[in-house]
């Protein structure tokens, strides 16, 4: 009688593996509860990762070039007159 169960039931066997597969699916990472992103239980064992502050302004050598670019400009300009 080994096996059985798994030969006369097969249809139920295949729901118990579709219903599985969902609820497997719903449990992530992480949670909304109330409109609060909340983290998973393991969020101690996770790594970090840290990303060091860049620059505010991000295109800081291209307005020294324009700037450098515009006081040559104004500088030959006063030399032709």
């Amino acid at each position: 009688m080994k096996g059985s169960y798994h030969q006369r039931h097969p249809l139920r066997t295949l729901l118990f593996g579709l219903g599985l597969w969902p609820a497997l699916g719903l449990t992530g990472c992480q949670v909304e509860t109330g409109g609060q992103t909340l983290p998973s239980p393991y969020y101690m064992q996770d790594d970090v990762q840290y990303f060091r502050p860049g620059p505010e302004f991000k295109l800081a050598r291209e307005a020294a070039a324009m700037k450098t670019y515009n006081e040559d400009q104004t500088q030959q300009q006063a030399s032709k007159h």
